[in-house]
Formats: C-alpha cells, structure tokens, sequence
C-alpha cells in the first residue's frame, strides 16, 4: 500500500469556536502538499492536532489505513511524522552537533549529553548537518546562530528526527520554514523538500509565500475558519474567485 496520511472530519474547538471544523484531506507519498489561508485560518492548529501538541476533539487520524489512537508529541515519531514550528524550538546551550544527536539518540536531553556517541550517531548527524549547511557550526552553541542558521538546525532535527534506531521519517509537516530567509538559505530549504520528495516521502508545507507555493507544491488544500476552502493544483486553485477573496483579499 502507498503511504499516506488521511484524516476524516477532524474538529477542535477553543472555548466553543471551532478552530479546525469537520476536516477531511489526504497527504500522499511522494508529493509536496501545501496548506495555506488566511491567519486564523486553522492551518497551525491542524499540523498541533497531527503531530500530538494538541488533542483532537473528533475525526479520525490513519497512516496507510491503520487508524491511529490519540496521538502524544512523544509517539508521533514511532508512526514517522515529524515536524518543524513556526517559533524555532532548539536547546540553546547546546552546541549544532549536541541539538542532533539529542534527537538521534532518542533519550532525554541529560542522559544524551553524557552519552558516549557511537558511529551511527555522528554519521547521521553529519548527513543532515551537511545537507542543511551547518556541518562547519557544529561545535557552536545554538544561541550563537543567526535567525536562518537556527531555522536550518530546526530542520535538520526534522530530518533527524525518527533516525536513530535506524528508522526513517515518512511524512515531514514544515510550518512556515521559509520564513525570514535569505535566498541563499530559501533555496537550501528547497532542496530538502525535493529530496524529501524524490525519496518518496509524504511532505506538507505550509507557507505565506504564494511563488514558494507555485513552485513547490504538487497539491494545496486552502483552508479558511478552520474548513476546506478550496483545494487542487496551485495554480488551478489559486485561480478561483473565492480563494483570492479569502486568502488574498481581493
């Protein structure tokens, strides 16, 4: 069976107010599928729901047809989802390296700074490090990065994520990674996306960037009041009178 990630009639309400309202969308292997809408639109919400930050109120979450329990942060990489944040999340007294292998040793952050790292470990850690441009940082400290090198760390734990027993990530969620980047540090982002693509991987974007979105995305599901506005190719979709009424204001 081709790998992907379906959800049927997802719900979550804040306070009463539905935040993601009876969703049902499907994220093939294989493809870059965008998310995108207006702020508020439930997009954020959605990938918190996906990825365990959140528990769900109703609907149903299924990998490759096996339908999934409740979802917690610490579980998610078990059924190979990872993920990026919009609010860069790394451990700042730590080096580039340590930020790795932390994730790769699949242990708590003590006991991993003191570990012993075998080959394995520092083989991986190299991989991603040097797939996003950090490899010459990796003895610096987290906090000592620029806004965009902390941004390519955080994507790298991505990429790093469900990697250490040997185990491979299959569906990537990255939330705004282009955010506040230089086009140097935009088109390595790129290649990671493609690549992850090109490996067969299931990968959702969700950005403001309506060119990133053109030019990356297979498939786009627009959103709007926590509800499926529009969905189809990019450029199909983004074409229809009430998408650029919702989403660009025109």
């Amino acid at each position: 069976m081709t790998l992907m990630l379906e959800i049927k009639n997802i719900t979550k309400k804040f306070d009463g107010v539905h935040a993601v309202d009876h969703l049902s969308l499907l994220f093939e292997a294989g493809r870059i599928t965008g998310i995108i809408g207006p702020n508020g639109s439930g997009k954020s919400t959605l990938v918190n729901v996906l990825t365990g930050m959140t528990p769900r109120d109703g609907g149903l979450v299924a990998v490759s047809g096996t339908t999934l329990p409740r979802i917690e942060p610490e579980e998610v990489s078990v059924y190979g989802i990872t993920r990026t944040f919009q609010d860069v999340r790394l451990f700042e007294q730590m080096s580039v390296l340590d930020n790795i292998l932390v994730v790769l040793t699949e242990r708590n952050v003590w006991s991993a700074m003191f570990e012993k790292h075998g080959k394995f470990h520092l083989e991986k850690a190299e991989e991603v490090l040097k797939q996003v441009g950090l490899w010459e940082k990796r003895h610096e400290q987290a906090h000592d990065l620029s806004y965009g090198q902390r941004k390519l760390l955080e994507i790298a734990r991505a990429l790093a994520m469900t990697r250490g027993s040997g185990s491979e990530g299959e569906i990537f969620f990255f939330d705004e990674p282009f955010a506040g980047l230089f086009p140097e540090m935009i088109k390595v982002v790129m290649d990671v996306l493609l690549d992850l693509r090109r490996k067969n991987k299931a990968v959702i974007l969700i950005e403001h960037n309506m060119d990133i979105i053109r030019k990356m995305c297979d498939y786009l599901y627009i959103m709007d009041s926590g509800k499926l506005l529009a969905e189809g190719k990019p450029n199909e979709v983004l074409s229809k009178g009430e998408v650029m009424e919702a989403y660009l204001g025109e």
